[in-house]
């Protein structure tokens, strides 16, 4: 068996050959990072990648488009695929294992046993894709388990799937650390994703007003403008520059993702936006540092 000890990557594609090759004897007291991903890999998973390098002495990535996450009338089938462009990708940005799953390999049976996220999952996205964060839940503790990562590397991108996580992680005793990774752009500010290709080329010159718009919000939060002037300023930036129907504008304590509070350490600024062929997602979290003042009825 070819153990962590080799500099090429390696793939791998069952649950039993990975835990053998990461098994701790194997492991030789180096430290594992994980990044976990659908495919259609960009210049955000490759992020992930040098980041985990920087911090652990072997690199896993897992690729598999999770159909758990997937509801009724949902992308699963039309999800972006390029494998073989994904496996160069991987070994050219130094990855040691590439654990690619199939679905029967990671579900073989079904024994009705669910993962239930929380108010969390109420809200932003998950307010219009019931079951999607039980399936992300459900794929994520599957794989640490199987990979058992020191660390594990999320995108701040997904940031409501970054919030139930580092919750998820904390409040179940998981091992492994999770280590917010920033969001990587195009130059002109578009979030990086593999549902951009479904944008077509008027869309694509629209899309990078969603994130000017999120801009100009964090700007009015700094100058401690109410939280409803904020989301309606950003609404109408995102109406008046794009042709995309907007899903939601919200500004929330982060990673609890409540109503801001005096309290409040972290906020997002998120929103999310339909187009044609796909939707796009974007947010900014801002540190309070000193706490948000909440304006009350009179000052707003």
């Amino acid at each position: 068996m070819m153990g962590v000890e080799c500099k090429s990557l390696q793939i791998i594609q069952t649950v039993r050959e990975l835990e053998s090759v990461l098994n701790r004897d194997f492991r030789m007291g180096k430290t594992v990072g994980f990044v976990p991903t659908m495919g259609f890999l960009h210049e955000g998973h490759l992020r992930l990648i040098e980041t985990a390098k920087e911090h652990d002495d072997i690199v896993v990535m897992s690729i598999f488009v999770n159909p758990a996450q997937f509801g009724p009338g949902e992308d699963f089938e039309s999800y972006p695929r390029d494998l073989e462009n994904d496996i160069m990708k991987a070994e050219k940005a130094g990855v040691d294992i590439l654990f690619i799953p199939t679905a029967q390999e990671m579900y073989p049976s079904d024994s009705g046993i669910r993962i239930l996220p929380g108010p969390q999952a109420d809200v932003l996205c998950g307010s219009k894709r019931p079951g999607h964060f039980d399936g992300v839940l459900k794929v994520v503790l599957k794989l640490f388990n199987i990979v058992d990562p020191d660390r594990s590397y999320f995108g701040m991108k997904d940031a409501q799937q970054l919030a139930l996580i580092e919750t998820f992680v904390r409040d179940f005793n998981l091992r492994t650390q999770i280590v917010r990774v920033s969001t990587v752009r195009e130059e002109d500010g578009l979030a990086r994703s593999s549902r951009n290709v479904n944008l077509n080329a008027s869309e694509r010159l629209e899309a990078p007003s969603i994130y000017r718009a999120l801009l100009i919000g964090a700007e009015n939060f700094d100058a401690q403008k109410s939280p409803q002037d904020i989301e309606r300023e950003v609404v109408e930036l995102i109406n008046s520059n794009t042709s995309g129907e907007i899903d939601y504008v919200t500004l929330l304590s982060y990673p609890s993702l409540t109503a801001i509070t005096k309290d409040s350490k972290e906020v997002i600024l998120a929103c999310a936006v339909k187009f044609t062929n796909t939707r796009l997602i974007d947010n900014i979290i801002m540190s309070t540092k000193d706490g948000f003042h909440v304006p009350n009825d009179d000052e707003q």
